[in-house]
């Protein structure tokens, strides 16, 4: 499965740090930082190769919009609309986009284990989300999303593996940090895979590989012709 990407020259880091200063709090661009120091500019690009130049993509769990005002930048003939739970995220997410100049992206509240399929989208992604979703939610989730998702469109799950463990854990303890009454359910890549491929997508995978301590796994799941 390939997909086409965006020029190479394209993807610097110049979008990245428009994101993080669109932003007023020091606490939010502190977490912005973060955010883009452990899903890397080669992170970035590896996973916008993937993403159609035009068309609507949905960003589940946009979270504060970082990676949806990164993209775009990156894709300025693409349509962005990011929903998440947090009232106050969308709001600054909103604000942010306003301080950017960006049209071709928006943001709503809404909850992903309550989401259902109320448009056609060219792609959709989610990025450390599924291990923050009760179990019981992720099945009818995906089932969705694949049913939003138009002829060939793509969903990019980027998740964390169970293995190997010392990684896992470092990543328990920081989403911990993060989120001390959460949900942090990790699923194993081969469980994760196989769900997808049951509620209807081709999947590949692989995984993304890191200096710093964290198993990175990227599901590539395209819906059929």
């Amino acid at each position: 499965m390939t997909g086409k990407a965006p020029a190479t020259e394209s993807m610097r880091s110049e979008p990245i740090l428009r994101v993080i200063h669109a932003y007023e709090d020091w606490i939010i661009r502190t977490y912005c930082w973060v955010r883009f120091w452990i899903l890397r500019q080669r992170f970035l690009d590896e996973i916008g190769q993937y993403l159609p130049e035009r068309g609507t993509i949905l960003d589940l769990g946009s979270g504060f919009g970082l990676f949806s005002l990164y993209y775009a930048q990156i894709l300025p003939d693409a349509r962005f609309r990011g929903v998440d739970l947090s009232r106050r995220r969308v709001e600054m997410a909103k604000r942010a986009a306003v301080r950017l100049g960006l049209a071709n992206v928006t943001y709503e509240v809404g909850d992903a284990t309550a989401w259902r399929a109320d448009d056609e989208y060219a792609a959709a992604y989610m990025l450390d989300i599924v291990h923050h979703i009760d179990e019981e939610f992720v099945r009818p989730l995906l089932e969705q999303l694949q049913k939003a998702l138009r002829p060939g469109g793509r969903l990019i799950v980027k998740e964390v593996d169970t293995r190997p463990r010392y990684k896992r854990w470092f990543t328990y303890l920081l989403d911990r940090l993060m989120s001390s009454r959460g949900v942090i359910r990790y699923w194993s890549a081969d469980e994760l895979q196989r769900l997808l491929e049951e509620v209807g997508f081709q999947v590949h995978r692989h995984l993304m590989v890191d200096y710093l301590p964290y198993p990175h796994v990227l599901y590539i799941c395209q819906r059929e012709e």
